[in-house]
Order: structure tokens, then C-alpha cells, then sequence
């Protein structure tokens, strides 16, 4: 089984990660604090921008073809190769529904 790392940027936070388990799983397990609410690929709580590597999602539906390339659903995700990840960015359809809403983003928290 191959093990990939993962760094989470802007927090110092690393795990290694087997193809074979999501990212969220493995951050429950290492007690890193990974946002998430339904773990089937449809809120985008647990969202994370991919910077670097790649992933499979197969059952992230939340998310559109376009955005599957660039962001992970960390309860869907699995790495194919070692990440670099972003936590708590959404993808620009949902960050469009939040500034609709009038809330606020991840964006405009930094």
C-alpha cells in the first residue's frame, strides 16, 4: 500500500495518507482539526484548495467536473500522489453563493 504525505499549508500540519483512505479519515485519526458535517461529498464543509498533487473523488458530487481538478472533498478524496492542501477554500461556486447571501468567506477571513 503506498503512502502519500500530505502538508496542510499555513498550518505546519503533515500526515501521510494511503490511496486507500479518505484525507479526512486520516485526519480524525491523527486529531488534526478538519472541518466537515455530512461526509458524503454534498455540503463542502471539508473543502480544501489542491495546490499541488492529485487526488480521486469519485463520489464527490458537490462539486462540478471543473471544480474536482482544483479543490478536494477531504471526506471523498483520496491522494494519488504526495498534496499540498489549502483547508477551509471553497470552490468559486459556492464562495458566488456566500457573497449573494451576504456571509462571509474564506477569503475575506484573512
Amino acid at each position: 500500500m503506498t503512502e502519500y504525505t500530505i502538508e496542510f499549508v499555513g498550518t505546519g500540519e503533515t500526515i501521510t495518507c494511503s490511496e486507500k483512505e479518505t484525507i479526512l479519515s486520516r485526519c480524525l485519526e491523527e486529531g488534526i482539526a478538519q472541518e466537515y458535517s455530512c461526509r458524503v461529498g454534498m455540503c463542502l464543509a471539508c473543502s480544501a484548495e489542491v495546490l499541488e498533487g492529485e487526488v480521486t473523488q469519485p463520489a464527490a458530487r458537490g462539486l462540478t467536473e471543473e471544480e474536482a481538478e482544483n479543490y478536494a472533498l477531504t471526506c471523498m478524496a483520496r491522494p494519488q500522489s504526495d498534496l499540498k492542501l489549502e483547508r477551509g477554500v471553497y470552490p468559486p461556486s459556492i464562495e458566488s453563493d456566500l457573497e449573494a447571501e451576504g456571509g462571509e468567506t474564506a477569503a475575506a477571513d484573512d
